[in-house]
């Protein structure tokens, strides 16, 4: 089991900011078609967040980060267990996790949900592009 020998935290936690920031980024270009996708305007989702608290809204933000790290952490204990670090083996590690498993569940999820197509294709390709970046790091930095 891997759990803190020989885990290289730093490159985990750098991958981790990098994909969030990553994520920060994407969304604030995608803000407009994104919401749409979810079939809501952007001043539904203004109206929704008044009187939110501020610890309500910066749950999401501190989730999103926490998931970028338990990624970059699976993704370096996938790439101990494959016996291989690199760049190669880390974006090819990530891209197999995402197709495998992050597009596969949110397509399952939206399609039971009733979302529209473009919201998964939105949110897939975010964590594709946040997978990535975990692996290009995490995989060329090593142990």
């Amino acid at each position: 089991m891997m759990f803190f020998a020989n885990v290289n935290f730093l490159s985990i936690f750098v991958a981790a900011i990098a994909a969030w920031l990553f994520g920060a980024i994407y969304y604030t270009a995608l803000a407009k078609p994104w919401v749409e996708a979810q079939g809501k305007t952007i001043e539904e989702c203004k109206a929704g967040m008044e009187g939110k608290s501020k610890f309500v809204l910066f749950v999401p933000y501190a989730l999103a980060f926490v998931a970028a790290f338990i990624m970059a952490w699976v993704l370096f204990g996938i790439l101990v267990h494959l016996k291989t670090f690199s760049l190669r083996a880390g974006l090819i590690s990530a891209a197999f996790v995402w197709f495998g498993f992050v597009l596969t569940t949110m397509t399952v999820n939206n399609a039971f949900t009733i979302r529209k197509p473009m919201l998964t294709v939105i949110d897939s390709l975010h964590w594709l592009g946040g997978l990535l970046i975990i692996g290009a790091i995490v995989g060329a930095w090593g142990m």
